[in-house]
């Protein structure tokens, strides 16, 4: 720990760590933080934890890292410019000492950015850990991770904002938009985002619900008028995401990451291989060959997929097995009962979807870990391919075959309102109310021991740091955005035959807004903030849905008895007029997208401004600098010329500087 402790009132405590060592490591290397040890009383007859430790930072500190860090902040001409500690004053709302100038997930950004790039310099092992071994340029912390003397490392909740947030996200029911900034201000970008993306979603599927219900009430059986709905459904889905990539822009630049440039990326916590050197940095770090990691993708990760997707075909024809035996029994004995006993394969498979869905995503996580990734962008953007493929053939696979192999539009509506409302109800189980009943669980067991050990002393930090630790740690939104995903595929690829579709998902948009902001607040461990400037690789998933949703619908269209009675002679014919019709939508949707800019035009002005002022500072820079250097080069002459001996570089800069008097240069003094 620290030799020299501050004041309570300089402290600021937001991250809590479990077995961690001296942030001190190095002396010429410092994380210049705050640790303050806690320490657990004994319980059962047991020791007492002493590895417990909360680390802070100075005010000070923090705004020096936020310059090191590059966060963009708001500047008194209305502009986003890097912060800079010497000109903070020239920021708007930065009064005084600067309190309240950075958000509490800014503020713990700053230290465990301090965390991770503190690294060893000369050390071979972790002291007191022989077979940890370090070597210079090594990230400390996420080497303490990687070999679990690190075993938990989370940011605290604030328990004051935490009530806040609360109050004006989830705990008062209204139809208004969610606090976004205030959910930015606390737990990041990259969960507001998230955050920002389902509310967009839910109210862009308005206009779909409501053109859905009057086609569900009054035309039913009539699927040859969903032509009209189909076509709607086409124009929606381009508009929908060209839409929100303006908003996602309008959103990132208030919050001062869409220009921000993207930090250099260090090895994933998990990365092994033979020592190297970093050709970038000249550090030292494992180094592991690409070939091998492409021998383990196509030789073992490729084929288990395919596996993966033969099984899920198989159960996919089970499926049908049991949905003809239940119609057969359904026409020998049409009743009540075998009425009901139609809709039990249905449910049975996409229980069963759900299953084999949790299953892989466990698998392919142990694939894409086992494959070695250097980055972590690399490992998820692995991650995110292997299970949107399966996640998507798992889904969607028999609905297409009831489409155009079966033609059955009856039993497509009845699976697809049956997997939908399925999903749905396992999905707010799982996520909401089972977490929530574990949680509280945990929490009333905790609050017994502390009680039991505390007795009448009331110690909350310690009771809090408890708490927090038994909470469930949250794996990122990568669950939430595959969940929206399978949702948006439901309603833009098979909602004409089911126009309702947008209303079920429309409701469960409502309440994943309230469970999800319980969650955040009360279920999970506090999250890392992590600066973000859009969705990331979930833009092109959806871009891509929404492509297959253009062929889909297509296909739909041509399939309707209405389409077909216009060609009565020759099928053939309909087919290429149906594919015509299919590539002139897809243009105009790729010319919608060229025409649609990503990023408002306000918003460009101000980043070309942001850059022309950058490029001009940076000009104003270097002329300074050679200008400089030509006086000084003429001052050596001058001082050489005095004196007749030679100097050394040193020596000679420190006697021109001195010397300028002497040179007499008054413009030189003037300007300097």
């Amino acid at each position: 720990t620290p030799q020299e402790r501050e004041t309570d009132d300089e402290k600021n405590w937001p991250i809590a760590t479990e077995n961690v060592l001296d942030l001190r490591y190095d002396s010429n290397h410092r994380a210049e933080l705050l640790v303050d040890q806690l320490l657990f009383p004994a319980q059962d007859g047991q020791k007492s934890n002493p590895n417990v430790f909360v680390v802070g930072s100075t005010l000070q500190r923090l705004l020096k890292g936020a310059e090191d860090v590059g966060l963009f902040k708001e500047f008194q001409d209305g502009t986003m410019r890097g912060f800079t500690y010497a000109n903070r004053e020239s920021f708007k709302d930065f009064y005084g000492d600067g309190e309240g100038f950075l958000s509490d997930a800014e503020c713990q950004y700053i230290i465990k950015h301090e965390l991770d790039t503190l690294r060893a310099k000369n050390e071979e092992h972790v002291p007191g850990y022989p077979k940890v071994k370090l070597y210079p340029g090594k990230s400390v912390v996420r080497r303490l991770q990687s070999k679990g003397v690190l075993v938990q490392y989370f940011p605290l909740h604030n328990k004051e904002d935490l009530k806040r947030l609360s109050f004006s996200w989830y705990k008062k029911i209204k139809l208004s938009f969610q606090p976004l900034d205030d959910i930015r201000h606390y737990f990041g970008e990259g969960l507001a985002l998230y955050f920002g993306f389902l509310e967009y979603f839910t109210f862009a599927l308005v206009p779909m619900a409501l053109i859905g219900i009057p086609y569900y009430l009054f035309d039913w059986e009539d699927y040859d008028k969903y032509v009209l709905f189909a076509v709607f459904n086409l124009v929606w889905s381009t508009v929908f995401l060209e839409v929100w990539k303006r908003c996602s822009a309008t959103l990132a630049y208030g919050w001062g990451t869409l220009s921000r440039k993207k930090a250099f990326e260090e090895p994933r916590a998990g990365f092994h291989g033979a020592l190297g050197f970093n050709p970038i940095t000249g550090r030292e770090e494992p180094v592991y060959p690409s070939s091998k990691r492409q021998l383990r993708i196509y030789l073992v990760s490729v084929p288990f997929v395919l596996l993966c997707l033969y099984l899920s075909f198989y159960v996919m024809m089970v499926y049908f097995d049991m949905e003809n035996w239940a119609i057969s029994i359904y026409n020998e004995n049409p009743n009540f009962a075998t009425g009901i006993l139609l809709f039990v394969p249905s449910i049975i498979y996409a229980v069963v979807i759900e299953i084999m869905n949790l299953l892989y995503r466990y698998a392919a996580e142990f694939l894409t870990n086992w494959e070695n990734h250097r980055l972590e962008s690399s490992f998820q953007n692995h991650l995110v391919l292997k299970v949107l493929v399966f996640n998507f053939v798992n889904c969607f696979a028999s609905l297409f075959y009831i489409a155009f192999v079966m033609q059955d539009m009856v039993l497509l509506r009845q699976s697809l309102a049956t997997l939908l409302i399925t999903s749905q109800i396992l999905n707010q189980v799982m996520e909401a109310f089972l977490p929530y009943w574990l949680q509280r669980r945990r929490n009333k067991k905790v609050h017994k021991r502390m009680r039991r050990m505390m007795g009448d002393k009331e110690l909350p930090l310690l009771e809090q740091v408890q708490l927090e630790t038994e909470m469930n740690t949250y794996l990122g939104t990568f669950d939430d955005y595959l969940e929206q995903f399978l949702l948006f595929g439901y309603v833009s690829l098979f909602s004409c035959v089911y126009p309702l579709a947008a209303v079920l998902v429309v409701l469960n948009n409502i309440t994943e807004v309230y469970s999800d902001a319980f969650k955040m607040c009360h279920v999970f461990k506090r999250p890392y903030s992590e600066p973000a400037a859009n969705i990331g690789v979930w833009q092109l998933a959806f871009e891509t849905m929404s492509i297959i949703a253009v062929v889909t619908n297509c296909a739909l269209i041509g399939l309707s008895s209405q389409v077909k009675a216009y060609f009565p002679e020759s099928e053939t014919q309909m087919i290429l007029i149906v594919v015509a019709i299919e590539h002139v939508l897809l243009a105009f949707k790729f010319i919608l997208a060229f025409v649609i800019p990503d990023v408002p035009k306000h918003i460009q002005v101000k980043l070309a401004k942001l850059e022309f002022d950058s490029l001009e500072a940076l000009k104003k820079r270097v002329s300074t600098h050679l200008y400089m250097c030509t006086y000084l080069q003429h001052a050596n002459r001058k001082c050489d010329h005095l004196y007749d001996r030679p100097f050394s570089a040193n020596s000679r800069m420190r006697i021109c500087l001195r010397g300028l008097h002497r040179v007499n240069n008054t413009r030189l003094r003037q300007h300097y």
